[in-house]
């Protein structure tokens, strides 16, 4: 008996309650950290419209269901020096070509970072940046008027 627990004091199993702890404590550090991180840079809120914005649900709904009925296809690359450029066109597919376009760039995560646009008529129906992007993710945020419609949309463009 005597041998047995000589033996068991010099075994590396000795130590696996103490590593379990240690392991256990380490997380629980971790997710202190996190959670501490997370009520620091937390705002305050989670949107500036939002119950104002439900209040006129009806208003979303009636520009949603109109901008579906007219049907337009608004379409977003990158030039080879990182411009964008529009490509527009209504339900059949005849390119807009009169229309006029009011648009910034933003960055969808990160530090605010917002670009305002100005889009030039390359020929009917396609449209390009004055400004070009740095690389990344950028939503840009698009209003085009056009046969006295008005149509806005979001397209995600990544900039490499």
């Amino acid at each position: 008996m005597i041998g047995k627990a000589s033996q068991m004091n010099t075994t590396v199993w000795r130590w696996f309650p103490h590593g379990l702890i240690a392991a256990m404590a380490l997380v629980f550090a971790v997710n202190g950290y996190m959670v501490y991180d997370a009520l620091k840079t937390f705002p305050g809120q989670a949107g500036q419209d939002g119950f104002d914005l439900s209040n006129e649900y009806q208003r979303v709904l009636a520009t949603a269901q109109q901008q579906a009925a007219l049907g337009w296809r608004i379409e977003a690359e990158l030039t080879g020096t990182r411009n964008p450029v529009l490509h527009l066109s209504d339900r059949t597919g005849t390119p807009l070509a009169d229309a006029a376009i009011e648009a910034h760039a933003e960055r969808p995560v990160g530090p605010a970072e917002t670009t305002v646009l100005t889009f030039q008529p390359l020929e009917a129906g396609r449209f390009q940046s004055d400004k070009s992007l740095y690389s990344g993710q950028w939503d840009l945020m698009l209003t085009v008027i056009a046969h006295d419609q008005q149509y806005s949309t979001t397209r995600r463009i990544i900039v490499k």
